[in-house]
Order: structure tokens, then sequence, then C-alpha cells
């Protein structure tokens, strides 16, 4: 039998495929949260746009409304699963005005409005919750906000899209093309009619502005994030990176370095080599990774499924449950650490190791003419590996390693190369991560 307990309202705004399953959660298992929380966990009701709407999930047809502002005027705790802009930031305002807690999955609202949540949450003493908004299912916001605040945070990898991991891992271990990859994650659910978002690194960049802000106690908007995507990438490159020991990732990196004199941060988002070796390069499928490195814990990997409703929904309850507890246990909530304002740098700034792949005229003094514009650049050669194709006209494919260099330095001369008469293309320059 259930203890008596004080019962809290819960909204929900959204009934897509996380938030039906929430609601699911909540109808199914509301006497085991209720033990877990200290409180009744009432859903007072879902809004939607279309009550009538198709759904995934039987729900019982008198939660729905389409009165969203009633709902959350009356709610204690609002869960925010619509998704966008607006009518979101709008819906969290209100409910946060109202002394109401907020539990969102909203990545996009967050990277862009997070500051103005934040702070119109400590004006009221509410809190906004959001676990499910960096990585699905995977436990990395808590880690980042509460276990960590006593550590310091130096570094931050993530495979934190599953739609282009998803891709990129058929492409490694099947030898296919980008675009038949693709066409099959449509069909499957794992990749929108229109991927935009997740294949040229916008949902991921999002997600890194989240990540960064956590770790490094610093604000970081949305267009301080420098973004690259997958599209380019091709089952040749995939192929000459297993050859050379690595897999493609697209990654989110977020680290500390030293920029001007001063410490710094970068964050930025984009495919790089990873060593076969390292964990990052064993996550397939759809699943994430968040990869943590820490000066007195070392290195920390939270690994599981990034999206699916009943797996996001996960999150998002744990969040209600929390959001619960501190209802019980009153006070005010607790905001959010952004006092360490450490500059965002340009990606310039940051130090890394590139492999560069040219097309060449197979022709004496060719390889010795690149070696010298890689050397103009302050661009040190780590390995050369040479092939030649064609027969009648050959060409030669050269593929090649540097050592480790400032961004800028890297990307000026991959300019210079592009524009010597002895390089008939560039084909690819990708990076490398986690060595």
């Amino acid at each position: 039998m259930t203890a008596e307990y004080r019962r809290l309202r819960v909204a929900l705004l959204g009934a897509g495929a996380v938030g039906s399953q929430v609601a699911s959660l909540l109808l199914r298992h509301g006497d085991e949260l209720a033990d877990r929380a200290g409180a009744a966990l009432e859903l007072a009701g879902i809004a939607v746009r279309e009550v009538d709407a198709r759904r995934d999930v039987d729900l019982p047809k008198e939660l729905f409304t389409t009165d969203a502002e009633s709902l959350i005027l009356g709610s204690d705790i609002v869960i925010e699963l619509i998704g966008g802009i607006e009518p979101a930031r709008a819906n969290i305002l209100l409910a946060l005005g109202s002394g109401a807690d907020v539990v969102t999955a909203n990545k996009a609202l967050l990277a862009t409005h997070g500051p103005e949540l934040f702070e119109a949450a400590d004006r009221v003493g509410a809190s906004v919750y959001y676990e499910a908004a960096a990585a699905g299912a995977i436990p990395i916001i808590r880690p980042l906000r509460d276990s960590l605040a006593g550590d310091r945070v130096v570094r931050i990898m993530g495979i934190v899209n599953g739609t282009t991991n998803y891709i990129l891992d058929r492409m490694d271990t099947e030898g296919a093309d980008f675009a038949d990859v693709l066409t099959d994650a449509q069909r499957l659910g794992y990749a929108e009619a229109d991927p935009t978002a997740d294949v040229e690194g916008y949902d991921a960049a999002q997600k890194a502005a989240i990540l960064a802000s956590l770790a490094f106690h610093t604000a970081v908007p949305l267009d301080a994030v420098h973004r690259e995507g997958i599209s380019s990438i091709t089952a040749s490159m995939i192929e000459e990176a297993r050859a050379a020991g690595f897999v493609i990732k697209l990654l989110a990196v977020c680290e500390r370095i030293e920029a001007n004199g001063a410490e710094s941060i970068s964050v930025r988002v984009y495919p790089a080599l990873v060593p076969q070796s390292h964990p990052l390069a064993n996550v397939h499928g759809a699943n994430n990774a968040v990869f943590v490195e820490a000066e007195a814990a070392g290195s920390l990997m939270f690994y599981g499924a990034g999206a699916g409703g009943v797996q996001t929904a996960s999150a998002v309850l744990g969040d209600v449950v929390s959001a619960a507890r501190r209802h019980i246990a009153g006070g005010v909530g607790v905001g959010e650490s952004t006092r360490a304002n450490l500059p965002i740098v340009p990606i310039g700034h940051v130090t890394t190791r590139y492999q560069i792949t040219l097309q060449v005229a197979d022709a004496a003094g060719v390889l010795a003419t690149v070696a010298g514009i890689l050397s103009d650049g302050g661009v040190s050669v780590a390995t050369v590996v040479q092939t030649v194709e064609g027969e009648s006209e050959p060409t030669a494919r050269l593929i090649i390693g540097t050592h480790r260099a400032t961004e800028e330095a890297l990307s000026a001369t991959v300019d210079a190369l592009a524009e010597s008469s002895v390089v008939e293309r560039v084909v690819s320059v990708l990076r490398v991560e986690g060595e």
C-alpha cells in the first residue's frame, strides 16, 4: 500500500514520441515514482495542438487539452517536450514565472536561450532540469553539474548524434556509400525526411554548447561553436582511415586551451579520425557516448541510447523525480554556474593534427614540392602514403599525416596546397582526435 504523500500536479506539453512515453510511464508507474520522489505525481493534463491526432501510445482522452496556459498555471512541475523555440520558450517562462519547476529535453532552446531561462528560474527560486537535452538516455548533465563540481574538467569528446553515428558506423563496417545509408536511416526512422540538422552537425553543436557551458561554468552561445557535418565523407575516406588505424566519427569536442596567454575554451563539432583503440571508436549503431577527462577523476565514459521515445523518457522522468524531491524538501532551486566566464576562442587557436589526402601528378619532384609547402607553413610531416592510380595518364594519391600544429597554420597550409600547380585537388582533410 502506497503511503500518503503530498500531491504534485504535473503538466506535460507535447505528446510526440517522447511525450507520449512519459505520460504512459507516469500513469503506469505512479506508485513507484511516488515512493522515490516522496510525493504523488498527478498527471494534470497534456497540452497539444490537436487533441484528436493519432498517437503511438493509447492515453486517456480526458487528459488532452489545447489550453496550455491554464494547464501550466495550475501545475507544480511542467514538462516541455514540444521542441523548437516558440512557443516552448514562452511556455517555459510562463511556468517559471508561476514558480513551477521545468523539465525539458529542448536542446535547441537551451543552446540559444539557456541564460534567459536560468535567470528566470533564479528570480523565483525554481529550477530547470534538462538531463534529456544532451545525450538522450545517457546521464551526463548531473555528472557534469553535480558529481564533477569539485573537479576540473579538462576535455569532453562526445558522439552525441545517433543518426550520424549510425551512418558512419555502417559506412565503416559495410563499406557502404553515404547516400545509400542515409536513405536506409530515413526508412528506419533514425533520420528525418530533412536530415540537415543531423548530418550537417547542427544538432551536435547545440548539445556541445550545453555540455561546454556545464563543464567549464561558462555561458557558451551557439554561434561560438565551430560546426562541420559529415555529408562530404566518402567510402574511400572511411577505407583510408581504417587502413591508417582510425575510425571516422562526428565528434563534439569541448576543451580548455591556452590562447593569447590566457586560459580559454574551444567548442567544436566535426568529423574526426579516432584511433581504433579509443573507447569512442567502438560506439556502434545509433548509440551515443561522452568521454570526459577531468584532472582528479581522470577519464570517464558515459555510453548508451542517445535517442528513442522510451529511452529519452527515462531521463525526463528522472528529472521529474528530482523536481518533486526539491518541492518536498523546500528551499530555492539550484542555479547554473557560469561564473568562470572563460573566453571562447575561434578554432584557429586549437592545436591538432591533420590527415590530408591529395591527388597529384605522378611526376618527379612533386613530393618534394608538397613537402616544401608544408615546411613553409610550419607544418611537420609525420607519415606519407603514396599510391598510383590510372595507366594512360597516371596520377598519385598522397595521404599525409601531420604532426600537431595550430589549426590556423594547418588550414593555411591546406589552402596553399590547393593553389599549388602540382596538386590536382585536395581530396579530403580530417583532424585527428583522441590520441
